[in-house]
């Protein structure tokens, strides 16, 4: 395995994983169908799953539309991707001028899709490869989810590794407290309460599958509360669908104890890196009713950490790290207890078994 210290004029491919998003009301529904179809997302036997993921793609087309139509018919998440790719090729192109480095952009359900981004890349013939999520946690749901589709979709050149999660490194934790730090200031001398409100998942991924989220998301935040001296601050989950118990309080749950003690709120999206509909619909449409149905002023939604420099000169950083080890590991601290599901203690086991 190369290092970064001694090889020269590499060919680095960085892949960016994320859930990706419709581009336009017709490819709504099947986004919808390429999520729910996923097992990591309902876990029931192929078929099973595939009608029952044209059944919810099908019912929740029209309001998923609707929301769209407030970002102008699509998600914004691809060109916001695309920003953070041009970034962070700057920054790794800055860091290492001998390389030649491209960033690729793989999203799990919808285009530019796994299986035409792995021939890109095979196309490009890289030296090494760095699959780098753009989930800051790691989850069954998410990284997992899109680093096996990868695994089992890309046959070309390449020494590869992973980051699995950066919960607390630096460049996460410096830039999420920037741009709180930007809300509180925002806020004045009025009292307010920050809620750092992460995606929910179901509490038997984390009970019965080992999923390591509910702890990095905890971990995250109290490293970012303690960054800046919070005194009141908690952590709520949200997008709750379906009939399961999921990881809580809910974010509207959350809200709504804000309005009884009598604090505004300063609201941050601390499981996402770009704005999307569970930000510019969710949390700045919905929540905001909520929040002033509950008398919450002020209600002040701090951004998603996008391409701010020490976000994506933390993710250059994992890179760069990552190019001196194969598997895959977290940049950062990672998990603190053994979870089942974490991808890295499962090659530390099976290491250990060989």
């Amino acid at each position: 395995m190369s290092t970064a210290q001694d090889s020269q004029g590499r060919r680095i491919a960085v892949v960016l994983f994320n859930l990706g998003g419709p581009d336009g009301p017709d490819s709504v529904k099947p986004f919808l169908f390429n999520l729910f179809n996923d097992p990591a997302i309902i876990g029931l036997p192929g078929l099973f799953r595939t009608a029952v993921a044209r059944l919810i793609s099908s019912r929740r087309e029209k309001s998923a539309q609707a929301n769209y139509d407030y970002m102008g018919g699509g998600s914004p998440l691809l060109p916001g991707t695309r920003a953070q790719a041009g970034a962070l090729e700057q920054a790794l192109s800055d860091r290492l001028p001998a390389d030649d480095i491209k960033a690729f952009i793989c999203m799990r359900y919808w285009h530019p899709m796994t299986e035409a981004v792995a021939a890109e890349v095979e196309a490009w013939a890289p030296d090494e490869i760095v699959l780098l999520p753009l989930y800051p946690q790691f989850s069954t749901t998410t990284t997992a989810s899109s680093l096996k589709l990868w695994q089992e979709t890309y046959r070309g050149p390449g020494a590869s590794r992973a980051i699995c999660c950066y919960p607390r490194a630096e460049g996460w934790v410096e830039a999420q407290a920037g741009l709180i730090r930007e809300g509180l200031t925002a806020a004045g001398d009025q009292p307010v309460r920050v809620l750092f409100s992460a995606h929910g998942i179901p509490e038997s991924l984390v009970t019965s599958k080992g999923d390591p989220y509910a702890e990095q998301v905890e971990a995250g935040c109290r490293a970012v509360a303690e960054r800046l001296g919070l005194t009141d601050w908690g952590l709520c989950y949200q997008s709750r669908v379906g009939p399961m118990k999921w990881l809580g309080p809910s974010t509207p749950e959350a809200l709504e104890q804000a309005g009884r003690d009598g604090v505004g709120v300063v609201l941050v999206p601390i499981a996402f890196v770009s704005e999307h509909i569970e930000t510019l619909v969710e949390l700045d449409i919905e929540y905001r009713e909520l929040a002033e149905e509950h008398g919450i002023h002020p209600y002040i939604r701090v951004p998603t950490v996008s391409v701010t420099p020490n976000f994506i000169s933390g993710l250059a950083e994992g890179v760069i790290a990552a190019l001196d080890r194969s598997g895959t590991a977290p940049f950062g601290p990672g998990c603190q207890a053994d979870w089942k599901a974490c991808p890295c203690q499962a090659e530390q086991r099976q290491g250990a078994a060989a």
